[in-house]
């Protein structure tokens, strides 16, 4: 059976910071980079028929230095929107809103173009990206690995699950770390977690 790969980008300067990062586009790291390549013997050992990336380069370069080869960039992959909290840190969100979570609070409104998201409206984004792609995994031709964002990921890993996109808070994601979504009789499951 045909699995579903799902690739955190590796390492950025802000997320070695704890800073929330959606449209601003930072590079890798050199410890993002090495994150990267570091994925290659175990994405070689899959028979991975379809890649799609997020539009942002960090998403981009960490596949090709994974060695994904064909990779479609997906809009709905972006990392989720965090409007008015963009380079900020939880604890430093907490410090005004002490109770605050992102996965049942969402974000503020923030510059133009970036008016935050709500859980559910990422959760929204995350059916529609499965929508797309689980017609390829039914042709059981090969895996879909999916390279992108964290939070975003972890909410469409609840969704696959058939969870609501606030469970995405159970599923914490390291960069540079691969989660794999298969089924077992015939029920969406994780099958592997962080692995790298």
């Amino acid at each position: 059976m045909s699995e579903l790969l799902l690739i955190r980008h590796g390492e950025t300067e802000w997320s070695r910071n704890g800073r929330h990062t959606s449209w601003t586009d930072l590079p890798l790291t050199a410890e993002g980079e090495e994150q990267a390549r570091a994925l290659r013997p175990l994405l070689a050992r899959r028979r991975i028929a379809a890649v799609r990336v997020s539009p942002m380069a960090r998403a981009r370069r960490t596949a090709e230095l994974a060695g994904l080869e064909g990779a479609r960039t997906d809009e709905g992959l972006r990392e989720w929107d965090y409007g008015g909290y963009e380079g900020v840190s939880t604890p430093d969100i907490q410090r005004e809103r002490p109770d605050w979570f992102l996965f049942t609070d969402g974000t503020v409104p923030g510059p133009d173009g970036h008016p935050g998201e709500s859980p559910e409206e990422v959760g929204a984004r995350a059916d529609a990206v499965l929508s797309r792609v689980l017609p390829l995994l039914d042709a059981d031709e090969g895996d879909v690995a999916l390279v992108a964002h964290a939070h975003f990921l972890r909410v469409l890993t609840a969704r696959r699950l058939g969870l609501p996109p606030s469970a995405g808070a159970l599923f914490t994601f390291g960069t540079g770390a691969v989660g794999i979504l298969g089924t077992e009789h015939d029920r969406p499951a994780v099958v592997a977690w962080n692995a790298r």
